[in-house]
């Protein structure tokens, strides 16, 4: 049964009004309720370490870094009080509960992290379609009061659409992201069997690989772009998107925005992708 309460959380101000997936961390009590009332954080690759997992299980090694996986608030009135001792760089999580009932006994870090890139990639890409929907719908509507030819764009439905572009090209590209401190090691194989899924180029490479020393993946630019959420993207918004990616990997766009992308990066990118997404326009060839 469609059930319109989920859409309070999963359709809300998290999410920025669309229908969406999100990856919360909280403060839990020693029931493992969420003390919601002292705050939480929709976590995304952008979110700082220290900020993550309140209210999860996390199994795996990350050195120094400190996260609030595994721990919980004794005290409901000091939030801030959160026991994290014992609770950092577990590989197993016998004797938390009983993981027998699950599918794996791991909450494996590494997943995790992929876990919450992909979240917030797939509401973007739910965001720009709608964005884009409704900017031509809004058009059309304008270019049958006023008599303009079908298919006219005014500045207003281009900003829209350009605007919406923008922030997923940003976000595909792994902006902002905090760099990791000490190696991350997952237990429990997802490291290795997640990029086997991936087209590779001729040199083998694909946007699957992990780095995981500095950053979540070796190279910074979304696996979603393989997705059949983006191919099912208005082709307005692909001509955009492509656009805009091609003028960055090729260095056409000098902008400040784009500056923290290294050469190699933006060379191995391009290539990755010119020998694995076939429905590249004819101008990247």
């Amino acid at each position: 049964m469609r059930d319109s309460d989920c859409l309070r959380c999963h359709g809300g101000a998290f999410v920025r009004e669309v229908p969406a997936v999100f990856v919360r961390s909280v403060f839990p009590d020693v029931r493992g309720d969420p003390l919601l009332r002292h705050g939480t954080v929709v976590v995304d690759y952008r979110t700082p370490f220290e900020q993550r997992w309140g209210g999860w299980y996390v199994s795996g090694k990350h050195g120094a870094d400190r996260h609030m996986g595994n721990a919980v608030v004794r005290d409901r009135a000091k939030p801030e009080q959160l026991e994290t001792e014992g609770t950092q760089n577990l590989t197993s999580l016998d004797g938390r509960f009983d993981t027998s009932a699950y599918l794996s006994p791991h909450s494996d870090i590494v997943a995790l992290m992929t876990l919450e890139h992909q979240t917030h990639m797939t509401n973007l890409l739910t965001r720009v379609g709608w964005e884009a929907r409704m900017a031509l719908h809004y058009q059309a509507g304008v270019n049958k009061a006023t008599g303009e030819a079908p298919g006219y764009m005014g500045a207003s439905a281009n900003r829209r659409i350009d605007s919406a572009v923008e922030e997923m090209l940003e976000y595909m590209l792994f902006l902002h992201e905090p760099l990791i401190k000490d190696r991350i090691e997952g237990v429990s194989g997802f490291a290795a069997t997640f990029p086997q899924r991936s087209p590779r180029d001729k040199q083998g490479r694909s946007l699957r690989d992990f780095d995981l020393q500095r950053r979540l993946f070796k190279y910074p630019l979304s696996y979603m772009i393989y997705s059949e959420q983006f191919d099912a993207l208005p082709p307005i918004v692909q001509e955009r998107f492509y656009r805009r990616l091609h003028a960055v990997l090729t260095g056409e766009d000098k902008s400040m925005t784009f500056a923290s992308l290294r050469d190699d990066d933006r060379r191995a990118i391009l290539a990755i992708l010119r020998d694995t997404k076939s429905s590249l326009p004819a101008y990247w060839r």
